[in-house]
């Protein structure tokens, strides 16, 4: 019996590795997010500067473990076999929501994730207990801490709203200090914001980091605390002077250095107090093992009264722990999709948006534009103009401008003050505050402070932002959820149970770090195409229109075969993979503004080819679905078919076929006589398309029913001939764009 509980520990610290790894790629995005979107020092500066953190916050890792132990539940009520269910159905559940988060490139919290996972387990084996022993349900209260769930709970709504609102305050304080000409306003706040931000960041540590610290006895926790506003002045009046000094007589970037101190701060908190989410409940497990070998009791005889005491964590487990963290931090790609999320929500210039709009996004900023002209009428034009001044983004810098930063140093310095300060008082007050909630709203109030979320690009960061908060109610629900099924499986299937578990655990980890490495391949791919010269873009347009020209012409064939076969799951396919196609296209569309910045002055006409090229593709991508939709909607409504054209539509369907084929090959040719036939051919198809119309309506005067498949024929074809139309002028297009190139180079 023993060497099965033994097992279990071992698989414990096994996913305990796997969670820190997972774990870390969500987190990294609280500490790195600030120094990379101003690019504050090189990627590898930053990087290194975090994992020192990390390695120091491991280290002086404080009390934080108990969560883990008692912080949710009371472990008294509990015997050694029922919570060892509740430990693994955490560890699993938590591995499983974690990477499925980082996959997809949104942030989450991982305290909200370990907390609810612990509520899901303990309420389900509670639940068992109490049904077993015939009891009342009201009894729960008995195994479950509520007090502190709740507060949790509460917790995470005053986190969201708290950090958005003095983000966006403290942000547009600072910025009517320093303006956007910051050359200007440097050497006047330069030193006084740096002190400023240096002390919040001190205060950080000294509340946040060395609180419960292993390494920090209760005698220098006791002097820190007692002496704390004096530690604070002193720090803010030397470093005021020093940083001041050094702004007026040497060429060293404080805001740069401020921004790195703080990176630091918050990868050694992040290390030193979320540990618990990653290894606290491995090591409970491990000190619940340790109990029930030393009793000599049964495993479903000994309560577990032994994880009320104090423990402390063995600095082996906590190296161990930083060093894994280190090399995640430098290896994983998947930190880096979270980050770009975070980075992309609150960058100051224009772009591809991640994220569509949505109705309570569009009616968000209708009525915040109505508030922003009312406040305008009754404000004093001096006042206004004023503000203007202050937040004219066109007085950037050329440097920022040519580096192509997300945000300015200053911004980054508020987004790390701001929250180095709402996590320290919160932790002072002992609010279940989340680093990541509170990181996260900061920068997006921060953001929308600093004018990032014009009317170009409002409604896409709203939802996005929409988007990560839902998100992180969504991990709670499901964290909840998972745990209390793998709870329920593990607590009466036992050993077979838990060897399926791990295995599924061990497949879905394969299969989403395939997808990820193979989404970001196809992203770098992407992205290296449109920071490309202009004569590469070439290339690239022409990758791009015969693969669409390809994948239009087999999902359209499909369509017309399948639609004939009344196949509803081939065309409930063809569907999906035309709104990809779509989403792609429109990918690029919206990316076009930053390609034209490729081409020089002088290839204003291939830009302008360029522009519509994109144009048709769109429009090409656009007909595509409203063929393929009344299809589907015609077959998933179970209306019937008739034959009667089935022959005339296959032929049609073979010839359209060839059509598409001789489209690729046109592209390369720059005869004019090849443009005349393909137009001929179109021509063709478009007449026999009438003519295939003009028989759909005699058969359907004639029969007097089948009123439903005739109208989805005529739409379809009707639409076909407007696709032809557009894949022609697509191909004309190209063919203009690459001549206008060559003559360029002659």
């Amino acid at each position: 019996m023993e060497s099965y509980y033994l097992l279990i520990v071992i698989v414990l610290f096994l996913l305990a590795i796997s969670d820190l790894i997972v774990g870390v790629s969500n987190d990294a995005v609280n500490f790195l997010n600030s120094a990379i979107g101003s690019k504050a020092a090189p990627f590898a500066v930053i990087l290194s500067i975090a994992a020192a953190g990390v390695l120091i916050g491991a280290v002086f890792s404080n009390g934080m473990m108990e969560v883990a132990r008692k912080g949710i539940f009371h472990p008294e009520q509990f015997t050694f076999a029922e919570i060892m269910v509740v430990f693994l159905a955490v560890m699993m559940t938590d591995i499983l929501l974690l990477d499925f988060f980082n996959t997809i490139g949104l942030p989450t919290s991982t305290t909200v994730s370990i907390v609810f996972e612990l509520l899901g387990s303990a309420v389900a084996v509670a639940l068992y207990k109490i049904i077993g022993s015939n009891g009342e349900f009201t009894n729960m209260s008995t195994f479950i801490n509520t007090d502190s769930a709740m507060l949790i709970i509460a917790g995470i709504f005053l986190s969201v709203i708290i950090a958005f609102t003095v983000g966006l305050i403290i942000m547009a304080v600072v910025r009517f200090a320093f303006s956007f000409d910051i050359m200007k306003t440097y050497k006047y706040w330069g030193g006084v914001w740096g002190g400023f931000a240096i002390t919040a960041i001190l205060y950080f540590l000294l509340i946040k980091g060395a609180k419960g610290s292993t390494l920090v006895d209760e005698d220098m926790l006791g002097f820190l605390k007692s002496n704390t506003v004096k530690i604070l002045l002193v720090s803010f009046a030397g470093w005021t002077i020093i940083l001041q000094g050094l702004v007026l007589f040497t060429r060293l970037n404080i805001l740069k250095f401020t921004v790195l101190v703080g990176t630091f701060a918050l990868a050694m908190a992040f290390a030193g107090n979320d540990l618990v989410n990653f290894i606290g409940v491995p090591l409970a497990g491990f000190e619940s093992f340790k109990a029930f070998s030393a009793s000599g009791a049964g495993p479903d005889t000994l309560m577990m009264n032994a994880l009320n005491k104090e423990v402390n964590t063995p600095l082996i487990f906590l190296i161990a722990a930083g060093l894994i963290m280190v090399i995640t931090l430098r290896l994983s790609k998947k930190a880096k999709s979270v980050t770009a999320t975070t980075i992309d929500l609150s960058r100051q210039g224009e772009g591809s948006e991640r994220f569509e709009s949505t109705s309570l996004a569009r009616f968000i900023v209708r009525k915040t534009i109505e508030l922003s002209n009312g406040i305008n009428k009754i404000t004093p034009k001096k006042v206004k103009n004023f503000s203007v001044k202050r937040f004219d983004v066109s007085k950037s810098s050329e440097a920022d401008k040519k580096n192509k930063i997300a945000f300015d140093l200053v911004r980054a310095s508020v987004n790390l003050v701001v929250a180095s300060i709402l996590i320290a008082i919160g932790t002072s007050l002992k609010l279940p505050l989340s680093t990541t909630y509170v990181t996260f709203m900061v920068a997006m109030g921060t953001s929308l402070a600093d004018g990032a979320w014009g009317r170009e690009s409002a409604v896409y960061r709203i939802t996005g932002v929409l988007t990560v908060i839902g998100g992180w109610f969504f991990t709670a629900f499901t964290a909840f959820v998972v745990s209390f099924l793998i709870a329920t499986l593990i607590f009466f299937g036992k050993l077979p149970v838990i060897l399926g578990l791990v295995i599924l655990s061990i497949f879905i980890l394969i299969r989403t770090h395939a997808f990820h490495k193979k989404r970001v391949k196809n992203g770098e791919m992407k992205e290296n195409s449109r920071q490309s010269a202009s004569d590469q873009i070439m290339v690239v347009c022409e990758d791009e229109v015969r693969s669409a020209i390809i994948e239009t012409s087999k999902l359209l064939f499909l369509t017309y075969e399948s639609f004939a076969k009344e196949s509803r799951k081939e065309l409930k396919s063809i569907r999906k993979e035309s709104k990809k196609l779509n989403k792609e296209i429109k990918n690029i569309k919206d990316s076009v503004a930053d390609t034209l910045k490729s081409f020089q002055e002088t290839e204003l006409e291939s830009g302008h080819n360029y522009v519509q090229v994109v144009d048709h593709l769109k429009e090409v991508s656009n007909a595509l679905i409203h063929i393929i939709n009344p299809a589907y909607q015609h077959i998933d409504n179970n209306h019937a078919l008739d034959q009667e054209q089935s022959k005339e539509l296959k032929a049609f369907n073979e010839t359209l076929n060839e059509f598409f084929n001789y489209s690729i090959s046109l592209m390369k040719s720059s005869q004019a006589k090849d443009l005349d036939e393909y137009i001929a051919k179109r021509d063709m198809l478009t007449e026999s398309i009438n003519a295939i119309i003009k028989n759909r309506i005699k058969i359907l005067k004639k029969k007097q029913k089948g009123t439903k498949v005739s109208m989805t024929y005529i739409e379809m074809l009707t639409e076909t001939k407007n696709l032809l139309l557009h894949v022609v002028q697509l191909v004309k297009a190209y063919r203009t764009m690459i001549e206008s190139a060559r003559k360029k180079q002659l």
